[in-house]
């Protein structure tokens, strides 16, 4: 039997940083900077309680940065070559070694991360940490590479673009041209950035003049596709860099770690994921891969081919549900997304909010987090796939602070030291005990984990299947604002009706129809009991005759949604 997966994403640097100066571009002195150690018991017994299974450490492995710990022996990096004073987590400098930032004492960073995972593990919490596979920092150096180990691009031959043995592209006999168009205070008095001859641009930008919107403080890796020859493939023969990764996977899962959540896994080709993936789960057969993939038609393949446990649905559910929210979509879209994707359905995973996207509360999404409430009932009950949410999210995190290097974008910054105001009132000095919070703040934190414990707690929802009810209520006054299924197993049936309009309280009668019940295998005589689950415990009893030819009359009220177990007299 499959249990419910609730992720809660936390985005490392900024979960419990308390010092609240938040100076626009400041250092890591000024602004502070969370560690490993506040992620204490006390934190994690409080995200077990709210509902979480899992947790995903963001931005874990060692990346290019403007703060210096040359002291400790680590290469420090050039800044023009680091997006922001704290600089990407996707730009890894290091992958066999943990940000210094996040520990208490340098010299013990990786066993204070080792201690997380222990701490997380004694919490009967599971541990996902980030696996960065498609490009690394322009100044790429492991300085904590195992015994024997082979640095990246050691043995590359820089005078041919591409070679299978190579683990860098390179734009032969040019020097790289970093965007002139980028004026930000952390680059003052820095040298000038040489490279040559130029390496590939990370999202695959094979000119020597990557743009200010690139991700030009990364280079490609290079999986043995040889992009310029028509994408031609070299797996005769493991490439190098097929063997380097995995010697990295093989590191972290070895330190007792639960899964991987692979960063733009697409640009990597499925034969290595094939490859490598069913290697790793020999070392550990429980642990999880999980894709960052936005491209439906490589949906199928990633999981059958590439071994992935789940797929991110950015393209599908998402995009659907942000176009509701916004009142740009039709509750109907729903019905036309499930139908695209029913194939794969059990093995995406659903979010609002993530380290990429979008505050709901930001003015840039909904301009306020209650209006992601129908939305995200939706995305947690739909399916069996896991669930995930973003720090902060519960609190109503609005995102729209002018950081430095993220600027005002509706996006909890990645790039820059800060502390989220708001969020802290949870954190409260450590105590996380959300003492702080505003009377609404609490009110959505309690819908939240109402929302994730109750994934939990039903095995319809962890292993039911799906039936969508709008066919049989195709009503053009409702159906636009309206959508309603059922999840159901032998021994659970729930009614799910969703009102999408902000508003306007929605009164219907709903038809549920022979076909729903002969289908769950459920009398069609008799009396029916509707007793809601989820906020209430009113329930009311309909005769099957009368429910058959004149459906359930419901009263939805705005931006809400009524759950009902069915039962039979």
């Amino acid at each position: 039997m499959q249990t419910a997966i609730n992720i809660y994403q936390i985005f490392t640097r900024l979960f419990a940083n308390q010092n609240e100066t938040n100076k626009e571009f400041g250092t890591i002195q000024e602004n502070g900077c969370s560690k490993f150690n506040d992620i204490t018991p006390k934190a994690l017994k409080e995200l077990k309680k709210m509902g979480a299974t899992h947790i995903w450490y963001t931005g874990v492995i060692r990346h290019a940065s403007c703060s210096n710990y040359s002291k400790y022996g680590l290469t420090t990096d050039n800044p023009f070559v680091v997006k922001g004073r704290a600089g990407s987590p996707y730009a890894i400098k290091d992958y066999f070694d943990v940000d210094p930032d996040l520990a208490t004492n340098v010299k013990t960073r990786m066993k204070e991360f080792e201690d997380l995972i222990e701490r997380t593990h004694k919490a009967d919490l599971k541990c996902i940490m980030d696996f960065v596979p498609n490009h690394v920092s322009r100044e790429y150096h492991s300085d904590n590479i195992p015994d024997g180990g082979i640095s990246l691009g050691s043995y590359d031959d820089t005078k041919s673009a591409f070679s299978p043995n190579n683990n860098f592209y390179y734009v032969v006999d040019e020097e790289l041209h970093l965007p002139n168009d980028i004026d930000f205070p952390y680059v003052e008095g820095a040298p000038t950035y040489y490279e040559y001859p130029a390496k590939v641009t990370g999202n695959d930008v094979f000119s020597s003049y990557p743009s200010r919107n690139d991700w030009y403080e990364t280079i490609k890796l290079n999986y043995g596709v040889d992009y310029q020859d028509c994408w031609r493939t070299h797996f005769e023969q493991i490439p190098d860099t097929w063997i380097r990764m995995l010697e990295i996977l093989t590191f972290w899962a070895k330190k007792n770690v639960d899964g991987f959540r692979c960063d733009m896994a697409e640009m990597v080709p499925v034969q290595f994921w094939s490859w490598v993936i069913p290697q790793i789960k020999k070392i550990n057969p429980e642990i999880i891969f999980i894709a960052e993939i936005y491209n439906p038609d490589a949906y199928e393949n990633y999981l059958n081919v590439g071994h992935f446990d789940y797929l991110y649905d950015k393209v599908g559910l998402y995009d659907t549900m942000r176009m509701i929210v916004e009142g740009r979509g039709n509750a109907k879209f729903i019905t036309d997304y499930w139908r695209r994707t029913e194939r794969v359905q059990g093995k995406m995973l659903r979010f609002l909010e993530n380290h990429d996207e979008q505050r709901i509360a930001s003015r840039f999404f909904a301009d306020n987090a209650n209006k992601g409430r129908a939305a995200m009932m939706l995305l947690a009950m739909l399916n069996p796939g896991p669930l995930m949410i973003y720090f902060g999210q519960e609190i109503g995190e609005k995102g729209m602070d002018k950081e430095g290097f993220s600027g005002v974008d509706g996006r909890t910054t990645i790039f820059d030291y800060w502390s989220l105001t708001e969020f802290n009132k949870w954190v409260n000095g450590g105590k996380f005990d959300g003492a702080l919070l505003s009377p609404e703040q609490k009110d959505l934190r309690e819908y939240y984990s109402q929302l994730l414990n109750f994934r939990l707690q039903h095995e319809a929802i962890q292993n039911g299947l799906f039936y969508d009810l709008m066919w049989k209520n195709c009503d053009e006054r409702i159906d636009s604002k309206i959508f309603a299924f059922l999840r159901y197993t032998e021994n659970e049936k729930l009614l799910f009706v969703l009102n999408f309009d902000f508003e306007q309280t929605v009164t219907l009668r709903l038809s549920i129809g022979d076909h729903a019940f002969e289908t769950m295998n459920c009398p069609l005589e008799g009396t029916l009991v509707l007793k809601e689950v989820f906020d209430s415990d009113f329930e009311d009893t309909y005769e099957m005759s009368e429910v058959l030819e004149k459906g359930v009359p419901l009263s939805v009220l705005p931006n809400s949604a009524l759950v009902f177990s069915l039962e039979w007299k």
